[in-house]
């Protein structure tokens, strides 16, 4: 096929696929249609077709492929709403309406596979669906904008059919912009530090403000510099240059005077481009009420600037006719009082309009100076208090009441615990959606080894995060501080090296060092004099310089990077990289000096250099506190030296700048963080270890989201105000959030049918370990010998001794033990107590104690019982366990369940399956070498009887809540949301 053909196969494909974006249609009558009038001798056969694709035709497997993501992701679509979304069963569906042929769906299937990338979760009230799939097709003039500028910068199609789907998850929950009566809706949407948020509420923005909302305000943080950056993505990928000239002459000097970005931005051209002002090409026009460089100071133009010409002047605003030719209102604000207050000031002396007109308020950093924190032990009766920026929000949720709130956080905690009872407060009343984590993100599983099964003395660069990727700094070694910036230059030579090897360049522009031990102006200025004296001092150009960093790379980069650079270029000898590191050095010390300082200081005691990642390259080390710890994304971070402390989760959890994106170098990440840091009170704190329990809280939320996210009998298990209880707490010194935001449900019972359960809130008590493991004696004496085998049909082998108990004997068992944080398993005791008297009952349990058969065996005699395998095992986060059982455990235990998701087993463990029987997983734990008497036996006070369990899969009645609370509702107003049908007393 020539070249002039194939263009004309896409030009035809591009047509037919156009008349599809509801649904997938016969697409070779649609193709034939396509081609009637200008092209009706093409050859539109599958052969021809396949052989294209086979070919390497990338245009045109580019267009396919849009096409199958959209349809992949599409949630419940009318044309196949039996069909999960990103399953084969999905992609089966949309190959029968397009009516393929065999041949040609595995070559697609090939080319374009189904997605793995998670969808959101989403916890939500019931609502009215407004935003089909007809609706948001009708107009997407700046989300289809939007959406090439997403592939211009390099995402991939199913990146953005994932992004896609989670906006539309948000918008549909919004209210109906033309609806008669008006409504506000309340959310909230909790992704992972720097991981995107920006993207998804740009891409909420730009299909509101297709669907029909007029005003859009985004609150962009607590600072200049994060609102600044804020602006300017929405800006440059969503408003548009058009909507940034208004007008004016881009070739006419004078006409820009006072417009930004024009002629001071490099990447200016790189703006979106809508080809005209979108009012002259059938859509309206964006006006901007901020700029990159100016806040909200006052309506630029009066209060004209928020009047909206209507065409049908007897109808509102938010009618149709009135709606959809409108020019929308987009600002940026601060979140300071001042700043919020004109803004307020402004909204009041404006009449009649404000009470039509559909808005967004996006609350960026939502559980920063949003939520209220006034003390309600000091309200006066009858009145809510409220601090200065949640006085002000409410205010304009007030004056707005077709506005809808949309918080974006990646730290909830402080935005659940608002009272819900509040209606004039920001609490989610109507969704909590939680957002996949990214493809490509370095996250907390890049840093920390999560329960890994790989022995501490085994751990290795290839198959430990925390050896290849964390420095820890301990009193023994020293600061570790011209460690760590020896491995800023030498990462930076690596990124030159790789560079001059063909590394696109746009992975290297910026190369940054963040440097946080305080939030004090003065320490700052200390650090940074430090860091500038060490530089000049220690250069690493010199002799001693270039020894340090081959030592370095000897015996820390290049065994890393052999083991985790996935193919990017590495030298051979550190002798490849000297002319770099000089090279990098040169870029790092341009200015002078090494070092930006980043904080509200001006200039009192060190040069700060502006930060500035939009106009210029930055190769810097950053020193900073709170402004370099929320929101703002610092580009290029490779090296991070963390010593600050603190003692509120969500408040750590934003220091951690080093998640992100790290393309082209993510083998070269390095983490310098404090063990043994002081805080408070002659206490000492691992700041690692720290960040660990605070993923883990937050990790255990999305998963608790995920599990109870599925509707039962078409109705949500969990509304947003009884999310609250399931927010965990690893360490008992790192509180989730500030004492006085507080929920308004306890978590009663959690019914778990077919899942594995696995507590860890053992007690530490000698006596009550020993309580503990007198009361599994009896279970102890009746596993039976000798080890049978278990394990799954496909392998996973292992000895284990069995026995079977009774339904009533396991829970007068359970009901007696021990624990160091109760609360942690009661809610799954409860249910085991209720289902005890479901129709059909549970009847048994098999408990399965694992035999260790080779390897470091430890054996041990418990309360006269025979000799047992004991696990070694480490409380990681404060009283709590991590994982004590072993993957390869598991599935015998939830075959015998009837879990779903178990393999079949083998021959035993199939006998051994009954309709209404748990399986319990016993694993005797010792959390240190133990000591064993003459006979074997080991004393009971320092053994922990740790166990997991699988409750039957049938014992959950159809249509039954997993989920039951008791409500703490104040009960203060007519807005509290909580659903008492679920609730029993």
């Amino acid at each position: 096929m020539s070249d002039d053909d194939a263009n004309i196969l896409l030009e035809i494909h591009t047509s037919a696929l156009a008349g599809m974006v509801n649904s997938p249609r016969h697409f070779a009558r649609w193709a034939a249609l396509a081609a009637d009038e200008d092209h009706p001798d093409a050859d539109l056969t599958e052969e021809t077709f396949r052989a294209r694709l086979v070919g390497g035709d990338e245009a045109l497997l580019a267009l396919w492929s849009r096409h199958l993501n959209d349809w992949d992701f599409a949630e419940s679509p009318l044309w196949s709403p039996e069909t999960a979304p990103r399953t084969p069963a999905r992609r089966a569906a949309v190959y029968e309406r397009l009516r393929l042929g065999e041949d040609l769906r595995k070559v697609l299937d090939e080319a374009v596979r189904v997605s793995v990338i998670a969808g959101p979760t989403v916890i939500t009230r019931e609502f009215t669906p407004w935003y089909t799939q007809e609706r948001a097709a009708a107009r997407t003039f700046y989300w289809r904008a939007y959406e090439h500028k997403l592939r211009d910068k390099g995402w991939s199609d199913a990146a953005i059919a994932s992004l896609d789907g989670a906006s539309r998850a948000v918008v549909e929950r919004l209210s109906n912009p033309e609806q008669p009566a008006a409504r506000q809706a309340k959310g909230l949407v909790v992704g992972y530090v720097q991981s995107g948020k920006t993207a998804n509420f740009t891409g909420v923005a730009a299909k509101a403000i297709d669907a029909g909302y007029r005003l859009v305000i985004v609150l962009g943080g607590t600072l200049n510099m994060l609102r600044a950056q804020t602006q300017r993505r929405i800006d440059m990928e969503l408003i548009g240059q058009e909507n940034i000239l208004g007008g004016a002459d881009p070739s006419d000097v004078d006409s820009l005077v006072g417009i930004d970005y024009v002629g001071d931005d490099a990447e200016w051209d790189d703006f979106v481009s809508h080809g005209g002002r979108p009012s002259t090409r059938g859509s309206f026009d964006i006006d901007r009420l901020t700029t990159r460089d100016k806040d909200y100071k006052s309506l630029a133009t009066g209060i004209r600037a928020l009047e909206y010409d209507k065409r049908e002047r007897t109808l509102p605003l938010h009618d149709p006719s009135n709606l959809h030719h409108a020019a929308a209102r987009v600002m940026v604000v601060k979140k300071n009082k001042a700043v919020l207050t004109k803004l307020v000031k402004d909204l009041k002396q404006i009449h009649g309009i404000l009470g039509e007109l559909p808005a967004l308020i996006i609350d960026d950093e939502s559980d920063q100076a949003s939520v209220n924190t006034s003390n309600p032990k000091k309200w006066e009766q009858g009145r809510t208090e409220r601090t200065a920026i949640n006085s002000l929000i409410s205010q304009l949720l007030t004056l707005l009441p077709r506005a809808q709130y949309v918080g974006y956080t990646a730290t909830p905690f402080a935005n659940v615990f608002v009272d819900p009872s509040d209606g004039e407060d920001i609490f989610p009343s109507d969704f909590l959606i939680s957002l996949p984590r990214p493809t490509g993100y370095m996250g907390v599983q890049d840093f920390h080894d999560l329960d890994s099964p790989v022995e501490d003395g085994e751990r290795t660069v290839a198959n430990s995060q925390e050896k290849a990727h964390v420095r820890g700094i301990y009193d023994s070694t020293g600061d570790r501080l011209q460690e760590a910036m020896d491995a800023f230059v030498l990462s930076g030579a690596l990124k030159l090296y790789r560079l001059a090897a063909g590394v696109p360049e746009k992975n290297f522009r910026h190369h940054t060092m963040l440097v946080h031990e305080s939030v004090k102006m003065d320490d700052h200025a200390k650090l940074a004099l430090r860091i500038n004296t060490m530089w000049h001092e220690a250069p690493q150009t010199s002799a001693p310089g270039h020894a340090r960093l081959a030592a370095l790379w000897e015996s820390d980069f290049a065994p890393v990077s052999e083991a985790r650079a996935d193919g990017l270029p590495c030298p051979a000898s550190y002798d490849e990289l000297r002319q770099h590191v000089s090279r990098a050095r040169q870029l790092i010390g341009s200015t002078g000096t090494p070092v930006i300082v980043v904080n509200g200081d001006s200039d009192r005691y060190f040069d700060q250099l502006d930060l500035d990642f939009d106009s210029s390259n930055v190769w810097k080390i950053l020193v900073g506190g709170t402004k370099l710890s929320r929101g703002f994304t610092v580009e290029g971070l490779t090296i991070t030296y963390y010593r600050r402390t603190t003692q509120q989760a969500d408040t750590l959890m934003q220091m951690g700048r080093w998640f992100g994106f790290r393309p082209g170098y993510r083998d070269l990440v390095r983490l310098y963080i404090g063990r043994e840091e002081t805080y408070g009170r002659d206490r000492t704190a691992d700041l690692y270890e720290a960040f660990e329990a605070v993923c883990r809280d937050e990790e255990l939320f999305r998963e608790q989201l995920a599990r109870y996210a599925e509707l039962v009998d078409g109705r949500p298990q969990l509304t947003p105000s009884q999310v609250p209880p399931l927010v965990s707490q690893h360490l008992p010194w790192l509180k989730p959030a500030a004492a006085n935001k507080m929920f308004n449900a306890e978590l009663v019972e959690v019914r778990s049918p077919g899942v594995w359960v696995e507590p860890t809130a053992y007690p530490t008590e000698s006596a009550d370990l020993g309580h503990n493991a007198n009361q599994w004696m009896s279970v102890l004496n009746g596993l039976t010998e000798p080890p049978v085998t278990l394990g799954s049909h496909l392998g996973e082998q292992y000895e284990a001794l069995v026995s079977t108990i009774g339904h009533s004997d396991l829970l007068k068992l359970l009901c007696e033990l021990r624990w160091s944080e109760p609360s942690q398993f009661s809610p799954h005791l409860e249910s085991l107590v209720e289902a005890g008297g479901l129709n059909p009952p549970i009847d048994d349990w098999v408990v399965i104690a694992p035999q260790q058969t080779s390897g470091r065996r430890t054996e041990a005699r418990i309360l006269g019982s025979r000799p047992l395998s004991l696990a070694r095992r480490v409380r990681r986060r404060g009283r709590l366990f991590g994982a004590i059982s072993e993957p390869k455990h598991r599935n015998a235990a939830l075959r015998i369940a009837g879990a779903p998701t178990a393999l079949a087993g083998n021959e035993l463990v199939e006998s051994l399956v009954r309709p209404r029987r748990g399986a319990v997983m016993l694993y005797p734990v010792v959390e240190e070498v133990p000591t064993l008497g003459t006979d074997g036996s080991i004393d009971p006070r320092h053994l922990v009887m740790a166990f997991n369990l699988v409750p039957p899969a049938g014992s959950g009645q159809p249509g039954q809540s997993r989920l039951r609370f008791r409500a703490r509702d104040s009960g203060k107003s007519e807005f509290a949301i909580i659903d008492r049908q679920d609730i029993r007393p």
